[in-house]
């Protein structure tokens, strides 16, 4: 069999296909630019890159689509569905640092360690009385999305002494207080009562543009707000304006809505913003949990098992599954 990658996983990932699979790695984000080598592919492995129509419709004996995190935007889940393909991705394995990186952002605004630094290695010794350092405890942070990373992060938040309030529209009331959380139905109203705000939703057609000049405006000027799920779900723009105008007091993003962005990029050169290239899930432990589950997912599904950690599971109604046995995990 074949495995077609944009990119390598880490070693303890490929080290599963030793002797099983051969491996072509492309170190190019898009198959579109190698459809000769998915011909042949019967997995193909994506990473931070994008799997459209064209290059599924264009790879015959595909057979499963591989991404190494749990969100999967960047993927036409609809034609591979469509198709009877399973797009395998990996719940859990980054929930931890993903949380872990979102609360580090929070401290890092809290304590105002950027500029701190940045005008101290000018000379600027006076910076320390900018007075824009607080603390968090009892701090009200509100986490957009109550899922598996929402849950750890509001869990580290609440060690730190802070009051955690939750909006998630696929959970009742009695779910979000079971985990610890205030409810709010509205999250616009959760923003207004917010200290910080951490987003933990996945990008879909409902939240594009969830946090625009009308969301920010009715936030407190001395709020942060934390994107580590999805670029596009805050307008960026919008928060550009925000930042430099004062609207609010900071922001820490991870993702982009064009990644890489451009060095000129507004976004990048705006007020009081702590940013990282898309590195939340890229610890040590969560490369390797991410890499190892996602080829052991596909591996089942070539050989014609139900794996059950796929972005669509209603792909397993295709034809080509029927009697198909789920995968022994």
């Amino acid at each position: 069999m074949k495995f077609v990658m944009t990119q390598a996983v880490c070693p303890e990932g490929m080290q599963l296909l030793d002797g099983i699979a051969d491996v072509y790695v492309a170190d190019n984000q898009d198959p579109n630019n190698y459809l000769d080598e998915m011909r042949d592919a019967a997995a193909l492995i994506v990473r931070i890159a994008k799997c459209d129509a064209n290059a599924i419709e264009n790879s015959p004996k595909l057979k499963v689509i591989g991404r190494t995190g749990v969100g999967y935007d960047s993927v036409d889940v609809k034609k591979a569905t469509e198709l009877g393909i399973p797009v395998v991705i990996t719940p859990g394995a980054n929930n931890r640092s993903v949380a872990e990186h979102a609360v580090a952002m929070i401290f890092a605004l809290s304590k105002n360690l950027i500029e701190a630094q940045n005008e101290m290695c000018k000379g600027n010794w006076e910076i320390r009385g900018a007075k824009k350092a607080f603390e968090l405890e009892r701090k009200t942070v509100g986490i957009l999305g109550l899922g598996a990373i929402g849950r750890e992060t509001a869990k580290i938040c609440k060690g730190c002494g802070m009051r955690i309030a939750a909006y998630d529209p696929f959970m009742t009331k009695e779910q979000v207080e079971g985990y610890g959380a205030k409810y709010y139905e509205d999250y616009v109203e959760l923003l207004k009562d917010s200290d910080v705000v951490s987003i933990h939703v996945p990008l879909t057609d409902q939240t594009r543009n969830m946090i625009s000049k009308k969301e920010l405006s009715v936030m407190k000027p001395t709020a942060l707000i934390i994107n580590c799920s999805r670029g596009g779900i805050i307008n960026e723009a919008d928060l550009v304006e925000a930042l430099n105008n004062g609207v609010i007091a900071g922001a820490g993003t991870d993702v982009f809505c064009s990644e890489p962005p451009k060095t000129d990029d507004p976004l990048l050169n705006c007020r009081n913003l702590i940013v990282s290239p898309h590195s939340a899930a890229q610890t040590r432990e969560a490369v390797i949990k991410m890499a190892q589950m996602c080829i052991k997912g596909c591996l089942a599904v070539v050989e014609g098992k139900k794996w059950p950690y796929v972005a669509d599971k209603s792909v397993y109604e295709h034809e080509k599954w029927k009697g198909a046995d789920w995968a022994e995990i």
